[in-house]
């Protein structure tokens, strides 16, 4: 296995018992844990071009539900991207 220089000199402190302590730091990692959290839920505004046939049809399908057809399209893309949904061409 081939390591980094930085893991080298990891191992090297480690192996020397030269660990150096350093401050946790609670509310900087509650920063990175909101940013990350903030990026995984953006939305972002994307244009598509779809049949007009099927675009009625989803639009019929959420208004029988009670939903806007954005969220069936956007629930189709998230199960696909989360493997809950397999594309048949």
């Amino acid at each position: 296995m081939k390591y980094t220089n930085e893991e080298l000199e990891l191992l090297n402190e480690i192996e020397n018992s030269n660990i150096k302590s350093v401050p946790f730091d609670n509310e900087h990692l509650k920063e990175i844990a909101k940013d990350t959290l903030d990026y995984l839920n953006e939305k972002k505004q994307i244009s598509i071009n779809i049949k007009r046939s099927d675009l009625d049809y989803i639009k019929q399908r959420a208004k029988d539900i009670g939903i806007s057809y954005q969220s069936i399209i956007q629930s189709l893309v998230h199960n696909y991207s989360n493997n809950k949904l397999k594309l048949e061409l």
